[in-house]
């Protein structure tokens, strides 16, 4: 029976053109190969799986090659090329630094440098895996890393390059491998099926390359599983039961339901793929990528960006030409969200039900708007946007007609004089029209019939004294008003300072104002700065004060607080001894615990 190999090793590249995904990189390579200029440490990292040591194994071996191509390849035929590719060569050395990672290991390694090839060009040391090392370890590589001798390249491959010390950074050529696309991998598992004898469905090495995130030697692992499970026929059905992965029909499904809001629908659909074993997170997570997808799909410009097979793209583009944007936009606004939240609840599965319930009513239509007319939110909830849309289509509306009767019924009775008294000039407020608004319209009449109303009731006052032979009263305030009113209205007008005053405000909190001779007021200022200060905005605080507290004969004192020497502050010493002294128990509880003073 032939020894079985995986397809990740079988069909492991040989050569920079058979290398997928990477095709800067290998001309990059190359160009250096062919025209000589060779530098002595080169970098290459990425994600797993993209080529970085297949390249560099293909890279030493056009390095040594007696008698590379035009291109910069190796050719294969030489004794180089034949030593290394029977796995003899001495010329290429092979480091893994997850387990060789001492300084120990790097010291042998340097004492290999110093032995010129005997076969070929260079010696090459590709280490791989190299931000395993000790910090002692690259410390002991750094010197023949910049100097090594002429006859040395090393190529050092990682997988997490912020790992790496930034001095072996700056001493490197450092070249990063892109992951692999989806139709990369695509076209690369059908060339592998082709050769394999194995017939394949497009959706489902599609499913493959989706599950192996970028990587090719993921890729090939997943493919030789679902060709094991499939026996030569691998289709959409049996990949997603081998790999455990979510029919993507049932995305399309919630999104159609989503659109005709059959949320209970979209409930029983729920509950058929949770008891298929599958996580309510996994499920958000899917329905947002698929969204994303869909709204890709909506431009021609973003439809590049679908890593999808063709046959998926045209599902896509057929369900976004029925979803809008705006709801495409708030049903990922909402499973994001979701996502957030979905750790820290109690109630994971009410938490994906509420979700899908208020996607399903993103384009329910509301009644507040009209028929036909779909809610800007969610329907189990208003939305400040869309309360405000409301008030200003109510604003636009013309008066009713009942409301103007009532103004103008209103403002006859306030502003019709008595008969004892002489009729005031008014201005009648002019008749709504229906282009004005309703609230404006509102306010300005209920403003002019109260200021009729205050002119006729005035009117009536003086008339009324003058018969009597008094003296009409002045429109001056005089209100009274105690400590406690005072007070509020001095703390409230501190915050209502502006922001170039806090400094005298915060001060001005700290002050206790007091009635002297009604309605006198006293405050005492604590410093000649704060006297100053305030002394500058006298004016404003005392108009302040007579508008607030109803009261035009309030007057303002200013007085400077003296300080007194209190004396000098007793030391904690002194004041356990004054303690003592007051009370002699505490000495005896001293004793009897053996305690000391510190």
């Amino acid at each position: 029976m032939e020894e079985y190999i995986v397809s990740a090793r079988k069909y492991r590249p040989t050569s920079f053109d058979t290398v997928v995904g990477q095709q800067a990189l290998t001309t990059t390579l190359k160009n250096a190969v062919r025209s000589g200029k060779l530098a002595h440490a080169y970098l290459f990292c990425g994600p797993r799986g993209v080529g970085k040591t297949t390249c560099a194994r293909i890279f030493a071996k056009a390095i040594n090659c007696m008698t590379p191509t035009a291109e910069g390849e190796a050719c294969g035929q030489c004794e180089s090329c034949q030593a290394f590719n029977e796995q003899r060569s001495f010329n290429i050395f092979e480091l893994d630094a997850a387990s060789n990672n001492s300084v120990e290991h790097i010291k042998t390694l340097m004492e290999q440098t110093r032995i010129p090839p005997q076969v070929g060009k260079y010696k090459v040391f590709i280490i791989d895996e190299v931000h395993m090392l000790s910090t002692a370890a690259f410390n002991a590589f750094l010197k023949t890393l910049e100097e090594p001798p002429a006859h040395v390249i090393f190529i050092l491959a990682t997988t997490e390059k912020h790992k790496i010390l930034p001095t072996i950074l700056s001493r490197c050529q450092i070249y990063d491998f892109e992951r692999m696309t989806v139709r990369n991998t695509i076209d690369h598992l059908k060339s592998v099926a082709d050769k394999e004898g194995i017939s394949y469905e497009e959706e489902a090495l599609a499913v493959i390359a989706e599950k192996a995130d970028g990587g090719m030697r993921d890729a090939l692992s997943i493919f030789d599983q679902a060709a094991s499970f499939c026996q030569g026929n691998i289709t959409y059905q049996k990949v997603i039961e081998d790999l455990n992965v979510l029919d993507s029909e049932n995305y399309f499904k919630i999104i159609d339901l989503s659109l005709a809001n059959k949320a209970s629908e979209i409930m029983v659909l729920l509950n058929q793929i949770i008891n298929k074993g599958f996580d309510g997170g996994l499920l958000i997570q899917g329905l947002a990528k698929h969204v994303r997808n869909v709204m890709m799909a909506r431009d021609p410009q973003t439809l590049p960006l679908l890593e999808v097979s063709d046959q998926q793209r045209d599902h896509y583009q057929k369900q976004a030409a029925k979803c809008q944007l705006p709801f495409l936009y708030q049903a990922l606004r909402l499973m994001n969200q979701c996502d957030i939240n979905y750790r820290q609840s109690s109630n994971k599965r009410l938490l994906v039900e509420l979700t899908l319930i208020e996607i399903a009513q993103i384009t329910q239509p509301d009644p507040a708007l009209g028929e036909g007319k779909a809610s800007e939110g969610p329907a189990s909830g208003r939305q400040p946007r869309r309360l405000k849309s409301l008030f200003k289509q109510l604003m636009q509306q013309p008066q009713p007609k009942k409301a103007a009767q009532q103004v103008a019924a209103a403002e006859p009775a306030a502003s019709t004089p008595s008969r004892n008294t002489t009729p005031t000039a008014t201005t009648p407020p002019t008749s709504p029209t229906p282009s004005t608004p309703i609230a404006p319209k509102l306010k300005s009449s209920i403003s002019f019939s109260w200021n009729n109303l205050r002119n006729s009731n005035k009117g009536a006052n003086r008339i009324q004294t003058e018969n009597k032979g008094e003296k009409p009263v002045q429109d001056s305030e005089q209100k009274d008003f105690g400590q406690h009113e005072l007070e509020l209205e001095w703390l409230s007008m501190c915050n209502r300072m502006p922001q170039h005053l806090s400094g005298i405000a915060t001060r001005m909190k700290n002050m206790s104002p007091k009635i002297t001779e009604f309605p006198a007021i006293e405050v005492s200022v604590e410093n000649q700065l704060a006297m100053e200060q305030m002394e500058k905005i006298k004016g404003s605080i005392v108009k302040t004060l007579k508008l607030h507290l109803h009261n035009d004969n309030i007057t303002l004192t200013l007085q400077q607080t003296e300080h007194t020497d209190n004396g000098k502050i007793p030391s904690r010493r002194e004041q356990y001894e004054e303690m003592e002294k007051e009370n002699p128990a505490i000495a005896k509880l001293r004793e009897m615990l053996d305690l000391r003073l510190a």
